[in-house]
């Protein structure tokens, strides 16, 4: 959909902070804001509708005979990647209503098989948010860290879905417009600041329709989540076990709504609320990232290399006397690139999906507060996933392109903007009015969105578990607790915390719950509450 940043936990977060984190994303292609929703014109079916409104309706349970060679290819594995790690090339139809095998598009896909020596329960399908996370990375990544018990019962899987990483990647902007693209003021004061906002993201969407055309109207969510059936069937399972983080919870509840009949143990980990729309998810999301500021500066002010004070109220005057100064004198980071409010703005939000990324923003602020914005930059270009070569992953193309086909936009001119600040700043005196501007992000995108704001109900799907972190600045808990509340067989666990996403992130108490239903197919008690 069409918001300011992702909801995600980056894979160069990780790396930097030593986790295992997963995230999702929503909004367009620059930063941090809701999720996408909805079906898409691929899905093939009406939606339905219910006294809560639209529903996701189901797919037919038979396979269309003109998909049958896709769901009977045979995977050629190869080693890769590490010890047990393998990797193959599945074919996909660009458009599940007119396969034409001309079009076909080539997904990666890799997995390290079951380690244990107990009955192997099936694959174990990963996806770690964005959207335009890729998948095999994360894989990568956690693999050595996800719980041994389940390492031992699960072959863990990967597939970077379409647009993304290694499978038909979309492409928009060079490197060096995308250093440009992302220093560009997301908090217009004037009209010229204004127009610049807008003819950034207009340039994004013709740079991506110029580079990216055949594909831009074929990478929703619903597409990736029919990929997501025929893999589960390459792959030798009757039904999908899976784990979604992020906007991987999305994915995941779109595959159940549409094939309820083949969900298996589901596991959605910092849910998105697929009924609301952009301007609303936006919105929320903004009151998000404002509850965990607030859990930050609490924290810091009582720490003695915090920069910002010894209250919470000084630290919210820091705060925004910071970023102000940033708009009007850009830092030096001993770079040719410069930190102004918007990289600065960034660097924030950044932090605010893990816990553990605190200190590394108390010593950014600290040299900040001496001039050297370097760190802060550092912070900036992990969520963007720029690296230190200047070059960049196709994270933010692939983002823009998913999330502005799943969803209208959130708002299509300034003066809409302007008439929703009120909410976004009554949701976030912080982060409000940049979140309220990137509702512009998909509003002239090169096609029109697919999709639209609609309940997952997934009747008929065996249970499904919901977790949901009380102070989550990308995916708010309200989220969670809607979600399973949509989902008929939905079944919510609460981590009373901090950060994006709770599973695999140190909690034994989380841990605990999701593993004894992946592996037992013990659901957690009703109200199930872990801090």
């Amino acid at each position: 959909m069409d918001t300011a940043r992702m909801l995600r936990t980056s894979a160069t977060v990780l790396a930097v902070a030593g986790l295992t984190l997963s995230g999702c994303s929503s909004g367009n292609g620059r930063g941090a804001a809701a999720a996408t929703t909805g079906t898409g014109a691929t899905a093939g079916t009406a939606a339905v509708t219910s006294s809560s409104g639209p529903s996701l309706a189901p797919l037919p349970s038979g396979i269309p005979a003109d998909l049958q060679s896709y769901y009977t290819q045979k995977l050629s594995w190869h080693s890769c990647d590490g010890p047990g790690f393998q990797c193959a090339t599945m074919r996909v139809p660009l458009d599940y209503d007119h396969p034409v095998a001309s079009d076909d598009l080539k997904l990666a896909v890799s997995r390290q098989r079951a380690s244990g020596h107990g009955s192997r329960i099936g694959s174990l399908l990963l996806n770690p948010g964005g959207p335009g996370g890729s998948a095999i990375d994360y894989l990568d990544n956690v693999a050595a860290s996800y719980p041994a018990p389940v390492r031992a019962r699960y072959d863990l899987v990967a597939v970077d879905p379409r647009g993304v990483a290694r499978s038909a990647p979309v492409k928009c902007l060079s490197d060096t417009q995308m250093d440009a693209y992302t220093e560009v003021d997301t908090t217009p004061r004037t009209q010229p600041e204004v127009d610049a906002l807008s003819k950034a993201d207009n340039s994004f969407g013709q740079a991506c329709e110029q580079h990216s055309a055949k594909l831009l109207g074929h990478v929703s969510t619903i597409d990736s989540a029919r990929d997501m059936d025929v893999l589960r069937a390459l792959l030798g399972d009757a039904k999908l076990n899976y784990v979604g983080k992020s906007y991987g919870t999305f994915l995941g509840a779109t595959y159940a709504g549409l094939f309820p009949s083949r969900v298996g143990h589901v596991v959605l980990d910092g849910a998105m609320d697929p009924s609301l729309s952009s301007l609303k998810m936006a919105e929320t999301q903004a009151g998000g990232f404002e509850t965990a500021f607030q859990a930050f500066a609490k924290d810091c002010v009582t720490r003695a290399d915090c920069p910002m004070g010894r209250s919470t109220a000084a630290a919210n005057t820091y705060i925004a006397s910071f970023l102000n100064r940033l708009d009007a004198h850009p830092l030096a980071t001993g770079q040719s690139r410069t930190l102004g409010q918007s990289l600065g703005e960034t660097a924030l939000m950044e932090a605010m999906y893990s816990k553990e990324l605190w200190p590394l923003l108390r010593q950014a602020l600290s040299a900040a507060n001496s001039g050297d914005g370097s760190q802060l930059l550092a912070l900036s270009d992990q969520y963007y996933e720029r690296n230190a070569d200047g070059t960049y992953s196709n994270l933010m193309a692939a983002n823009a392109a998913v999330n502005c086909l799943d969803l209208p936009p959130a708002a299509t001119t300034p003066a809409q903007v302007k008439a929703a600040m009120p909410a976004f700043m009554k949701e976030s005196p912080r982060f409000g009015d940049d979140f309220a501007w990137m509702s512009l992000s998909c509003a002239n995108w090169p096609v029109k969105p697919t999709g639209r704001a609609e309940r997952i109900p997934a009747r008929g799907a065996a249970p499904i578990l919901v977790v949901g972190t009380t102070r989550d600045p990308a995916t708010p808990y309200a989220w969670a607790r809607s979600l399973a509340g949509q989902l008929t067989s939905g079944r919510l666990l609460t981590y009373e915390g901090d950060g994006h996403t709770a599973y695999v992130n140190g909690d034994d108490c989380i841990d605990t719950a999701v593993n004894g239903y992946l592996l037992q197919d013990k659901l957690p008690p009703e109200g199930k509450r872990c801090a």
